[in-house]
C-alpha cells in the first residue's frame, strides 16, 4: 500500500512533473493539463469542496460554470475533462483517494466547423502591413512569412532553432505534436525575409549569453506563443477571422488542395496523424467554390444575356 500523499500546494507541480517525466506528455499537453487542473483546484474551495471528496456531479457543475462564464466550446470542455481524468488517476495512484470521479464524464460531441481561411490578397495585405524598418517588425514579417509559407502551428514556429533552417534546400525541420519531427518546404519570399531577419535583426535582439532559438523577443529570450498571438492580432486589426494567426495555416492548406496537391501530401506537410483531420480542408475548398459561384453567377448571367442581344 503506498503512503497517501497530502493535497498541499505542491500537488499541481508534482502532477505536472509526472506528466513530463513518466507519462512522456508533450510540453504543450502538460502545460494545458496544468492550466485546466489549476482552474479546477482554485474553484474547489470557492464551492466548499475538497479534492479528496469531490464527486462526479460536482465536477460536472464546475464544467457547466466554465461553459457559462468562460464561454468555452466543446473542444475546450473535452480538454478539461481529459486533464481532470489524468489528474484524478494520478492522485489515486499516489493514495490520496481510491476512485476517479472524472472517469465517468463524457466529453461533449461538438459539431465540426469548417476552418476559416483568408484570401491570398488578404494574407499579402497583412504581411505587408509589418514595419520592416523596425527590428521587431522585421522579425514578425519573417516569422509570419514562414508560418504561411510552411503551414506551421504557432507552437512549431516558437520551437524552431536556427539550425532547423536549411536555406540551400529551402526546408525547415519542425517539431510537431508529440515531439514528432517532419521536414517542410518554405518559399523564396519566406527565405528572403528570414535571411534579412538573421542578418539585420536577430543579432540586435540577443542579450547576454547565447541562444539557439530562431525567433527572439525584445528580452533576448525565445519568443512565446502569446507574443506571436499578440503581435499578429495587432497587425491584422481588431476582430474577425484574420486576427487568429492559425488562419495562416488553414489558408496554406486550402491553397495546396486548390492547387492540386493530394490529401496524403498535405497530411504529411501539416503533420496530421489522422487523414480525417486533413480532409476537412476539402470541404473548405468546396465551400469557397460555392461562394465564388454565388458571387459571380449574376455577372456571368448578365454577360450571357448581353451576348445574345
Amino acid at each position: 500500500m503506498p503512503v497517501p500523499m497530502t493535497a498541499g500546494p505542491n500537488l499541481l507541480e508534482r502532477f505536472y512533473s509526472r506528466l513530463i517525466a513518466m507519462e512522456r506528455r508533450s510540453p504543450m499537453t502538460a502545460q494545458t493539463y496544468r492550466f485546466e487542473v489549476r482552474r479546477f483546484l482554485e474553484w474547489l474551495p470557492l464551492a466548499g469542496l475538497k479534492v479528496e471528496t469531490v464527486e462526479s456531479l460536482e465536477i460536472s457543475r464546475y464544467l457547466d460554470e466554465r461553459r457559462e462564464k468562460d464561454r468555452i466550446d466543446s473542444r475546450s470542455t473535452a480538454k478539461a475533462i481529459s486533464a481532470l481524468r489524468s489528474f484524478f488517476r494520478y492522485i489515486g495512484d499516489e493514495g490520496l483517494r481510491d476512485d476517479n470521479p472524472a472517469a465517468i464524464l463524457e466529453p461533449p460531441r461538438g459539431s465540426r466547423h469548417l476552418p476559416e481561411v483568408l484570401s491570398q490578397k488578404r494574407v499579402e495585405s497583412i504581411l505587408e502591413g509589418t514595419d520592416s524598418d523596425n527590428l521587431l517588425g522585421l522579425r514578425d514579417r519573417a516569422m509570419f512569412e514562414l508560418i504561411y509559407s510552411s503551414g506551421l502551428r504557432v507552437s512549431e514556429a516558437v520551437a524552431l532553432n536556427i539550425r532547423d533552417l536549411y536555406f540551400h534546400e529551402g526546408i525547415a525541420r519542425v517539431r510537431g505534436k508529440g515531439n514528432k519531427e517532419r521536414l517542410v518546404p518554405f518559399g523564396g519570399e519566406a527565405a528572403l525575409w528570414l535571411r534579412r531577419y538573421l542578418e539585420e535583426c536577430r543579432p540586435n535582439l540577443v542579450k547576454s549569453g547565447r541562444t539557439s532559438a530562431l525567433f527572439l523577443g525584445r528580452t533576448g529570450k525565445r519568443l512565446s506563443r502569446k507574443g506571436i498571438w499578440r503581435n499578429y492580432a495587432a497587425l491584422s486589426g481588431p476582430g474577425g477571422t484574420s486576427t487568429r494567426v492559425h488562419t495562416l495555416r488553414h489558408s496554406y492548406a486550402t491553397e495546396l488542395l486548390a492547387g492540386g496537391a493530394d490529401l496524403r501530401s498535405v497530411q504529411e506537410l501539416l503533420g496530421h496523424v489522422d487523414l480525417a483531420t486533413t480532409q476537412i480542408y476539402t470541404h473548405v475548398d468546396v465551400a469557397l467554390l460555392k461562394e465564388s459561384l454565388k458571387r459571380y453567377r449574376p455577372k456571368l448571367r448578365d454577360l450571357k444575356t448581353a451576348g445574345k442581344a
